[in-house]
């Protein structure tokens, strides 16, 4: 069979032609990750444990795009690690800040040189790895499969002829050739394999940048024969391709784990203790059915088009979005965070007091800046998008910093800046800074809910649910930071 890759046999890894890594690089540039020559090193930091993570107030995980770690799905964040890594920073009091990292490789020197503190991914817990990182307490378990197409797969991919039987005896690759991505748990299974039953693979290392999903989507069109993966995993391929046989276990089941540096002891014991108590939960168990088991909604993940890993969407509106953030000087991908917040990409969508359409434009206000339909997508974005660009324009001449000034424009589309007003004048009562949001203005934000103050002298809009635009402003941009992750910024 020929590869589309250059194989180099004195090492059995796999570089990719010019065609390949070109694409390849384009999608993973898009995301704003560097591939290509190999980088500088980076310089170590040193280790962080516990107390130093709770001083410094967030917690670095590392995770990858999958379809069972993290993704975009209809604008919101999703997946298995995600959903775990936010009870994580509950349990903790952390907030979490991710790094999205290509290859395992690249995980565990992230984490040897301090740059992350937990390597949030489904890992095969392996001696070897064990050297080199400390695992926490076994998220699951789940055998290794070999994925192949099935013997009628021909009439998926109009093959010529009927495909023989799968293998179902693993003595059966012996001349076969099976390619597994680099890094991965699947290359030491297969040579181990080899050596137990006496036989010949042909086994490769595909760049550590092809997923084990993006090997499961070859080996279902034909280009690739044969690849190993978690049982969970292939499970999960097989909603979307259902031409796959994945029903031969090469391994018994193996330990899943998340990582930690050996040098951070006290962060494995706290992880180590939420995680007991998690399994103690019928949630833990619904998280993991829902990414995994569940194959209804895995196809339907899978033929939305709104599955982010690579080049993706993020909304049937993004090419509305697209043309009208420039307007106001703004990432498209803001704005789209600020719709998903407002309406969940919802046009219909309607609020207790009355707000209507993506943006969820009060009717005077959609009046006023020229919708005449908001539950037009295109109206309710173009009034939208002037809307914000008149509150750009109130605190261009009140609020210096850019970035500060942005919150601001955030919290007055939530709340309106007679609130934001009123903030900022409570704020230079009590001597707080009046051109700051973080820390400063949204404190006064939030008490506006109290008697004392929202009846104060200088208060002229009286109470507001102070909480609201707070959380919606740090809502809007860590959402931003998620799509910025995730999409590119021309796409």
């Amino acid at each position: 069979m020929k590869l589309p890759w250059r194989v180099d046999r004195r090492t059995g890894l796999i570089a990719a032609l010019v065609p390949l890594v070109a694409a390849v690089l384009a999608a993973v540039v898009v995301v704003g990750l560097r591939v290509g020559l190999a980088p500088e090193p980076e310089p170590e930091i040193p280790i962080a444990d516990l107390d130093e993570i709770r001083e410094r107030g967030y917690l670095i995980a590392a995770t990858t795009f999958s379809p069972h770690s993290y993704f975009i799905y209809r604008g919101q964040p999703m997946g298995y690690s995600y959903e775990l890594l936010e009870r994580l920073g509950e349990e903790l009091g952390l907030e979490i800040e991710l790094k999205v990292i290509d290859t395992i490789e690249e995980m565990f020197a992230a984490l040897e040189n301090g740059r992350v503190d937990l390597v949030a991914h489904p890992l095969s817990v392996t001696g070897s790895r064990r050297e080199r990182v400390a695992f926490t307490r076994t998220l699951y378990s789940t055998p290794q499969v070999l994925v192949q197409r099935g013997s009628d797969s021909g009439k998926h991919h109009h093959e010529p002829e009927e495909r023989p039987a799968p293998i179902r005896d693993p003595v059966e690759l012996n001349g076969e050739t099976v390619v597994v991505r680099r890094g991965s748990a699947y290359y030491p299974r297969l040579y181990n394999l080899m050596e137990e039953l006496g036989i010949t693979i042909d086994l490769y290392e595909a760049p550590g940048e092809l997923t084990t999903d993006e090997l499961i989507r070859r080996v279902a069109v034909g280009s690739l024969e044969y690849t190993v993966a978690d049982r969970n995993i292939a499970q999960v391929a097989t909603a979307a391709h259902r031409n796959l046989d994945i029903e031969t276990e090469i391994s018994v089941p193996q330990p899943i784990a998340w990582a930690v540096s050996h040098d951070a002891p006290e962060l494995l014991e706290a992880v180590n203790l939420w995680l007991s108590r998690e399994q103690e939960q019928a949630d833990y168990y619904v998280i993991y059915r829902k990414y995994f088991e569940r194959r209804a909604e895995a196809r339907a993940l899978a033929e939305a088009g709104f599955f982010a890993v690579g080049i993706q969407r993020l909304s049937p509106y993004d090419e509305i979005i697209k043309e009208h953030a420039p307007s106001i000087g703004w990432d498209w991908r803001l704005l789209a965070a600020l719709i998903y917040q407002e309406s969940r990409f919802n046009p219909r969508a309607r609020s207790w007091a009355g707000a209507r359409g993506l943006m969820q434009l009060m009717p005077a206000t959609a009046r006023a800046f020229g919708a005449r339909n908001p539950d037009d997508p295109r109206q309710s974005i173009e009034a939208g998008t002037r809307f914000i660009a008149w509150l750009q324009d109130y605190w261009e001449q009140r609020i210096p910093d850019e970035e500060e000034r942005l919150r601001f424009v955030l919290a007055s589309y939530n709340v309106g800046h007679g609130h934001v007003e009123d903030a900022r004048r409570l704020a230079a009562e009590h001597g707080a800074n009046a051109v700051v949001w973080s820390g400063q203005v949204e404190r006064f934000m939030r008490k506006k809910m109290q008697p004392e103050y929202y009846r104060h002298s200088v208060v002229r809009h009286g109470y507001a649910r102070g909480e609201e635009p707070v959380n919606y402003v740090r809502a809007v941009l860590s959402l931003y930071r998620h799509y910025t992750r995730l999409v590119g910024l021309t796409e």
